[in-house]
């Protein structure tokens, strides 16, 4: 079986020590594709030159909790990219972009001023978003709305059933991660289960979000032990999704592979020649 990991940040800190490695155990577990999004302006280079490096994809943009530290000018520096790599069949996508209203202490405003920028700039580049969804589900449909683009992916989407359905009607599919394997997260694992066939696409996340069985309680984390997520990681997470739907694993590969070349065109010809 083939997988599409649709989110795994490799070029994260996390992975410095072992990153061919964690590419490595990804191929052998049949993750094939890997979707590696930007958080700022200044990683652009390196996840262009790690996907181009291990045969995977990347995507441009800025993360609503790296606003911040961004300039103005950033907004800029990421259209020229678009421009500059725009016949690049690695990437893929605007992102990872969107608002993020549940880490407290952000600029609410200054956040959806680069949302709605990097929304006309993917626009304008023909390019579907990856979507950094918390906390901030109706503005983001208020922006899309506004500022139409080519559709894309809800990453680690935790909104309601009718939110859901809204974003599926811009053309959006849902990202499930390892979230979808702890009993208790009731709603994503109901939103797994029940919206239609062509919205769930798996992700990691990596090295956040981990599987249940790589969770580490306070107390642990307290007392130093880690908790490292990889894309090797995706075929074990894909059963929990299975199992909700009720699909075989073959069903699962199929059918999440399909939808995330659906939402973003350019992996269904990586998937036809990797490497």
């Amino acid at each position: 079986m083939n997988w599409i990991d649709t989110h795994c940040h490799l070029d994260a800190h996390e992975f410095d020590a072992d990153r061919e490695a964690v590419v490595e155990r990804a191929s052998s577990a049949g993750v094939t594709t890997i979707v590696i999004p930007a958080i700022d302006a200044s990683n652009f280079d390196t996840v262009r030159e790690l996907a181009h490096r291990h045969g995977h994809a990347y995507a441009l943009g800025i993360h609503p909790l790296y606003v911040p530290g961004s300039a103005e000018e950033d907004l800029q520096r990421l259209a020229e990219a678009l421009d500059r790599f725009q016949d690049d069949e690695r990437l893929v996508a605007v992102g990872e972009i969107g608002l993020d209203f549940f880490v407290p202490g952000q600029d609410g405003e200054r956040q959806e001023r680069f949302y709605q920028a990097q929304l006309k700039i993917a626009r304008d580049a023909g390019l579907p978003v990856i979507l950094h969804v918390r906390k901030s589900a109706d503005v983001l449909l208020k922006g899309l709305r506004r500022i139409e683009v080519p559709g894309g992916i809800c990453h680690a989407f935790n909104g309601s059933r009718q939110q859901a359905d809204a974003f599926v009607d811009h053309g959006f599919a849902l990202g499930f991660g390892g979230t979808v394997t702890f009993d208790r997260s009731l709603n994503i694992r109901a939103l797994a289960a029940g919206v239609p066939d062509h919205v769930p696409v798996l992700e990691t996340d990596a090295p956040d979000i981990p599987p249940q069985w790589l969770y580490k309680t306070a107390a642990e984390r307290a007392a130093g032990q880690t908790s490292r997520n990889e894309p090797a990681e995706l075929p074990r997470i894909a059963e929990s999704l299975a199992q909700l739907r009720g699909w075989s694993l073959e069903e699962t590969a199929e059918a999440t592979g399909a939808n995330a070349c659906r939402v973003l065109p350019r992996l269904a010809a990586l998937r036809r020649t990797p490497g």
